[in-house]
């Protein structure tokens, strides 16, 4: 079913009960990995809003990652031509808060969330995920599975 993300998006300015509104957020536009028009055209507004309330928060970071790293995959669709412009634009500028947030973020997932939108603009969308999906203890997991005995 195709959420109407306008009503969150107002709340999200306004700061009111963010907790949940990120929890609609997150279920509407990225639902079990599908993303639509609407998700992409949340990404400017999400960016928006963001700047203007100048409070860190991994959600915007994460869920416009996420949007991004879902773009054309399986059923989802491509950016449309009319969202184009402003939905890489926005990219680019989250990228851009990023790396002047870098320098004040103390949570490991505010760091993880931001360099992930940076490695996405850089064109590393493998690192983007794999910083966005995985925590540190899963990547050293990774790196060295247990060994059999």
């Amino acid at each position: 079913m195709p959420c109407d993300p306008r009503p969150l998006l107002a709340k999200l300015e306004a700061g009111e009960d963010t907790e949940s509104v990120w929890h609609s957020l997150w279920d509407g536009l990225h639902h079990q990995g599908d993303v639509d028009e609407a998700s992409y055209a949340c990404v400017p507004h999400l960016v928006r809003i963001y700047r203007q309330r100048g409070i860190l928060d991994w959600n915007t970071y994460a869920i416009v990652v996420t949007v991004e790293l879902a773009r054309g995959v399986g059923k989802n669709p491509q950016v449309p031509d009319w969202l184009a412009a402003s939905y890489f634009a926005a990219l680019q500028e989250l990228a851009e808060i990023g790396i002047s947030e870098l320098d004040y973020a103390k949570d490991v997932e505010d760091v993880r969330a931001i360099l992930s939108v940076i490695a996405l603009q850089k064109g590393a969308r493998t690192h983007a995920r794999f910083l966005l999906e995985y925590s540190g203890e899963e990547l050293l997991e990774i790196e060295s599975p247990a060994s059999e005995t």
